[in-house]
């Protein structure tokens, strides 16, 4: 308070011009009045003390200067006018009171060191050059010439010797000079500098508050003592609604409607001040009867803030509102389990309709069997056998006479010999027959066996033989197949069985063979090809199935889309497949591919599965890659 009251009393001397001066002028300007209202009552009371003598004419010229240089400074617009004037008064006094004193050797009073200082101090290195060099040429100079032309006698001292003192007395005036500019330098120097940090400083910290600010995370810090040292609006704004109170920098951090986080957060905090860096995720709620009932999920992180020697000087504490994603994420897992079931009703009934299409072309076999069984018993000869038979029992008394004499006994021997071929024949077709409806009730007794043993539910992992599997899966369309003259090449080579679910497996590798057979059927080439390898990876960890087929290609625009939910090439697909194929195989852990050189190209489908099944630990992998 006595400072301020102080600077208060200096500044009313000042001019309004002078009063807007940077802080650097101010002191200043507040120093050259505290000189002269220190050293006003100063000199009158040294003339009111000293009786009146011409020496003293000199400092009542100099008190009179000091008045003077208190009014110019209320009424200049800059500090120079004011300073040059009381350093050149300064000065005439100085030597005025040397040339009138009776003592020559007063030029080398210590006060005359002041003159160069405050100089220098007050006007700078240039203009302090200037005042010290007119009282460096009067005392050095012109006093010595003074002393030896009008008042030898004075001085007890050889002249010669007088005239040296003089000379180092100017020399070490110049010095006080050279000194005071350094010094003066220096401090401009470091004050510039200073200010230079300073505006940095502030420029950083305005970009970093304003960053901070705009920022839509709560920001804070806290120091040491878990006191608040900084927040966003953010911050305040949560901590209001989620607390009932503002959080003030220099308070405690803490969570007076909760209790219950405080036990949670200061052990955190203890850790982090540690030097241990932390990261989690936080739910808070509140459900004050006032408020509506609020529930956010923060991801939060709080770091440490090191001091240039090493430990920790606080923390700070960055949360992002993370609820909206959580709820996403939640919908998300809810899509991907509707889709996962989607894709298995999907494949399923894909399955199903295979087995259907098997099914009835069989029927078609059986049916003609059962046409064929059915003409040949309405038109068998077992009706005549029964005629000879009769004929037989009606002339079973005279069976003998009948068969030498009657023309019609003596004709059924051959004609029961014709007979008996007619029937072995038919016995054969009719045989051949039901051997052909059999093997066809068969037929569809082991697709019926097969599509029930693939509608079991999903997610039983087993480990399964991958090329019997595709096997299987090719004798769902084994029919189509060949009658559309595709050629089946097989490559597989010694691989283990692997744990795998084997409805997701199925599903994958039957749409993989219904497209390779649409894009087959759509190609105009001749020779119809459809490849399929089986191989391990690199790493020996990961098994590679490849269906490559030589049918009409994929266009490159169209590979990035290939696996999107309800992208087709076809006229009549539902754009389902693939899409319902690559989620299946990032189910099981594994990516499906595919790459091809264009239209008219063909295309390769690449499935790659881990050996050992899928790990708990282990996040699945993109289920798209194109090539």
């Amino acid at each position: 308070m006595g400072y301020l009251w102080l600077t208060s009393l200096l500044d009313a001397f000042l001019s309004e011009a002078l009063r807007k001066a940077p802080p650097s002028e101010m002191h200043r300007q507040r120093v050259l009045i505290a000189a002269c209202l220190f050293a006003l009552p100063l000199g009158v009371s040294y003339m009111l003390l000293v009786p009146f003598t011409a020496s003293e004419v000199p400092t009542l010229l100099l008190s009179g200067c000091y008045v003077a240089t208190l009014l110019l400074a209320r009424r200049a617009r800059s500090l120079t006018v004011p300073a040059m004037f009381m350093c050149l008064s300064m000065v005439v006094s100085y030597v005025a009171s040397i040339f009138l004193s009776s003592h020559p050797e007063g030029g080398f009073h210590a006060s005359s060191m002041m003159i160069p200082a405050f100089a220098v101090y007050l006007l700078g290195p240039r203009l302090g050059l200037f005042v010290t060099g007119c009282l460096a040429v009067c005392l050095g100079i012109l006093h010595p010439l003074y002393r030896v032309r009008f008042t030898p006698g004075l001085t007890a001292i050889p002249l010669d010797e007088f005239t040296v003192m003089c000379a180092s007395a100017a020399v070490s005036l110049l010095g006080s000079w050279v000194l005071s500019t350094l010094h003066s330098t220096s401090r401009d120097t470091a004050h510039d500098e200073l200010e230079r940090t300073l505006a940095t400083l502030r420029e950083s910290e305005g970009k970093l508050s304003s960053l901070i600010e705009s920022s839509d995370d709560l920001v804070f810090s806290l120091d040491t003592q878990l006191r608040v040292i900084t927040a966003n609006t953010a911050m305040r704004r949560f901590y209001r609604r989620m607390q009932g109170q503002e959080l003030v920098p220099g308070q405690r951090f803490c969570f007076p409607r909760t209790p219950e986080l405080q036990l949670q957060w200061d052990p955190r905090f203890n850790r982090v001040l540690a030097g241990e860096r932390l990261r989690f995720e936080q739910e808070e709620h509140s459900e004050e009867p006032l408020e509506d009932p609020v529930h956010v999920v923060l991801d939060v992180s709080i770091s440490p803030i090191q001091g240039e020697e090493g430990p920790v000087m606080g923390l700070t504490v960055s949360a992002r509102d993370i609820t909206a994603r959580k709820l996403a994420e939640a919908r998300l897992g809810e899509m991907h389990r509707s889709l996962v079931d989607v894709s298995r009703y999907a494949g399923m009934a894909e399955i199903a309709t295979g087995v259907l299409h098997n099914v009835g072309n069989t029927l078609n076999s059986v049916n003609i069997s059962a046409g064929i069984l059915n003409d040949q018993l309405r038109h068998s000869r077992l009706s005549g056998l029964r005629k000879a038979a009769t004929l037989l029992g009606q002339h079973s008394e005279d069976l003998e006479a009948f068969l030498a004499t009657d023309s019609r006994g003596q004709r059924l021997p051959g004609y029961l010999l014709a007979l008996a071929e007619e029937l072995e024949k038919e016995r054969e077709v009719l045989r051949h027959e039901v051997g052909a409806l059999t093997e066809g009730i068969e037929h569809i007794k082991s697709i019926v066996v097969m599509q029930q043993q693939y509608a079991r539910a999903g997610g039983v992992l087993e480990r399964l033989p991958v090329p019997q599997l595709i096997e299987e899966a090719l004798r769902l369309h084994a029919g189509s197949i060949e009658r559309q003259g595709i050629h089946l090449v097989r490559e597989y080579a010694d691989v283990p069985p692997i744990l795998v679910d084997r409805h997701n497996l199925l599903q994958i590798l039957v749409n993989l063979l219904s497209n390779a057979r649409h894009a087959l059927m759509e190609s105009k080439t001749p020779d119809k090809r459809l490849r399929i390898r089986i191989r391990l990876g690199a790493g020996g960890d990961q098994l590679v199935i490849e269906f490559a087929d030589n049918g009409v290609g994929i266009a490159p625009e169209h590979l990035a889309r290939l696996f999107s939910q309800g992208f087709t090439t076809k006229k009549h697909g539902h754009g389902f497949g693939l899409h319902i194929s690559a989620l299946a195989a990032t189910e099981m852990h594994g990516r499906l591919s595919c790459s091809s050189t264009g239209l008219g190209h063909g295309a390769t489908f690449t499935l790659v599965l881990p050996v050992e099944g899928p790990r708990e630990n282990q996040r699945p992998s993109a289920p798209l890659e194109l090539s």
